[in-house]
């Protein structure tokens, strides 16, 4: 069973951080699915309470909208 996030957000949007996301059971596959580079970068891992979904998405060219769908519905389960 997916457990639901731990912070009061309730859906994850483009201002979300990636903090916030990894917080959700089953986001990092996501994450890693949809070629994220920050899940492998040592740096990202001082800067995720900064790093927007958005941001990310638009800055390495991913399809926000399918990855936000993705990740909203595994908050659904």
């Amino acid at each position: 069973m997916i457990k639901k996030i731990k912070t009061k957000e309730k859906r994850i949007t483009k201002d979300t951080t990636l903090k916030t996301v990894l917080e959700i059971k089953g986001a990092e596959e996501i994450l890693l699915k949809h070629n994220m580079p920050c899940m492998r970068c040592p740096m990202a891992a001082m800067e995720m309470e900064f790093l927007k979904v958005g941001d990310i998405a638009v800055h390495y060219g991913l399809d926000l909208k399918k990855l936000l769908e993705e990740l909203n519905a595994l908050m659904k389960k």
